[in-house]
């Protein structure tokens, strides 16, 4: 399959490359600038409302979105509703619309579970949950989804949405480096208390179940949540972490309660309920309907991590 990707060069999409080639695809990758990969690159610049996508989209069967603006801590942006949308729905959009017009057949759209709920859930996220976005990523994201089931509906171009938990492995930023690089510290930290359940999956994990939605024929006009296994607590995150790392895990039981009035007077909530707080997702649907499997359990995503963790500190 002739296939054109997007966010080649971002986290998840330098694992998915050359998985796709691996399994006979061929790859075209819309690129801000050219970069030698195992891809035909195809230089598109920015992403947004404007881009031409005429050259990228000649003789393509398929498109797998991966590139978006992504959630960020501190957001300088004067609107950063705007500005997500801009990208992130708007961008999607155009590409959308252009990918239609050349007689794209699938196309492939990586989201978030942000686009369903951005606070913690005691019971797990499933297909009938109502979407209830509260972050500009999160609603920019939904906005997407919805606008290319629209297109989608209108053209007949097949539309397969993916919705992941926390993504984590080599080359991730944001609140999985944290944690790594923390409990690499051997530091003693205040989450012993903590009984939280997780949903999480691995890089290589998501890149496969990308790869199984372009090709599976039942996964047209669906949305499917991914995860690696079954959740994990943070404390037993941190567990793992320290054992792939080869670091002992310096847990002390600190009561829930205590630890989020310290938050509180801090003005550390927002990062207490991302490691306290219970964020699960059913993704029953991918495996039982397309019979995915993800190929790496937790241990070795996590060893994998660790290696790189400990390679790019030299």
């Amino acid at each position: 399959m002739r296939v054109l990707l997007t966010g080649a060069t971002g986290f998840v999409g330098r694992h998915t490359a050359p998985l796709l080639a691996a399994r006979g695809h061929r790859v075209r990758a819309a690129l801000r600038n050219a970069k030698d990969g195992p891809w035909e690159p195809t230089v598109v610049g920015d992403i947004g409302p404007d881009t031409n996508w005429t050259t990228a989209l000649a003789d393509i069967d398929a498109v797998i979105h991966l590139a978006a603006r992504v959630h960020v801590m501190r957001d300088k942006a004067a609107d950063p509703l705007a500005e997500f949308r801009r990208v992130n729905t708007a961008g999607t959009v155009r590409l959308a619309e252009q990918a239609a017009a050349a007689g794209v057949k699938r196309f492939v759209f990586l989201s978030s579970v942000k686009a369903m709920v951005d606070e913690s859930r005691p019971t797990p996220l499933d297909e009938s949950t109502t979407p209830v976005p509260t972050s500009p990523y999160g609603v920019s994201k939904l906005e997407a989804e919805r606008a290319l089931a629209a297109i989608s509906a209108r053209t007949g171009m097949e539309a397969v949405v993916i919705r992941p938990p926390l993504v984590y492995g080599p080359g991730a930023a944001g609140n999985m480096r944290a944690l790594v690089k923390l409990v690499a510290t051997g530091l003693p930290l205040p989450l012993g208390g903590i009984h939280n359940r997780r949903s999480l999956i691995y890089v290589g994990n998501l890149a496969d179940a990308v790869a199984t939605v372009l090709e599976h024929p039942d996964a047209a006009g669906r949305t499917f949540l991914v995860q690696d296994g079954d959740p994990v607590s943070t404390a037993a995150l941190v567990r793992a972490v320290a054992a792939a790392l080869g670091r002992p895990a310096r847990l002390i039981p600190v009561p829930r309660g205590l630890m989020a009035l310290g938050a509180a007077l801090t003005g550390t909530r927002a990062v207490f309920d991302r490691l306290a707080g219970t964020l699960t997702v059913d993704d029953a649907p991918i495996r039982k309907g397309l019979g995915w499997r993800p190929p790496h359990d937790l241990a070795s995503g996590l060893r994998a991590t660790a290696e790189w963790f400990k390679a790019s500190r030299g």
